[in-house]
């Protein structure tokens, strides 16, 4: 049953990594899909702070959905540039003030998870497992703001990811986040195309 799961969790994922890739308001409706299937594997597989996130995922995807769909509106409220008229938020970079805070953010999370895994689960890769976890919680954050640099997150999480992956016997989705790694490097040069132009797929 888990195989199965993670095969269709895997099938999904890829739909999800291609309507990404083309900036599509679409990749929440997978995003939701997604993560409610993987907290059933994640779990099995005692990737506690894995299945922790999916729970996080599915709310994200939610704030996702809103702030794609009527983020310009947000924007333009608070003076910000973007394009008059068009209401679906625009790709853009991510403004310098925020790395500060996201990075004591990822900090904070990544020893927080790490602790709660060493001392109260029986994970055997807590460091790992909280690392992935504390940047895709960053990284989910920066896509939902529709920001280019949320790729630079993804490449790392999905490249440690699937060492990961493979470690733990799950070798359907190692596979799906090697393949992750390479169109994240593609999607990132794809989107810094799109917000030059101001176009998206």
């Amino acid at each position: 049953m888990e195989q199965t799961l993670e095969i269709i969790g895997t099938i999904v994922g890829l739909v999800y990594l291609w309507l990404e890739y083309r900036a599509s308001i679409y990749l929440w409706i997978a995003g939701i899909i997604m993560p409610a299937i993987y907290i059933f594997v994640y779990y099995d597989a005692g990737l506690y702070a894995d299945f922790g996130i999916n729970i996080y995922y599915l709310g994200a995807a939610v704030y996702g959905w809103m702030m794609w769909k009527y983020g310009s509106f947000v924007r333009r409220k608070l003076h910000l540039r973007t394009e008059e008229g068009k209401q679906e938020l625009p790709i853009t970079r991510m403004p310098l003030r925020y790395y500060l805070p996201l990075g004591i953010v990822f900090a904070v999370t990544f020893i927080g998870i790490a602790w709660i895994l060493i001392e109260f689960t029986n994970s055997n890769v807590p460091w790992l497992d909280s690392f992935t976890t504390a940047l895709s919680i960053v990284g989910m954050w920066m896509l939902a703001r529709k920001y280019v640099e949320q790729w630079w997150a993804w490449i790392v999480v999905d490249v440690v990811s699937a060492g990961l992956y493979v470690y733990k016997e799950l070798n359907f989705t190692a596979g799906l986040y090697a393949l992750y790694t390479i169109i994240a490097i593609f999607g990132y040069f794809k989107w810094k195309k799109m917000m030059k132009t101001g176009i998206s797929d």
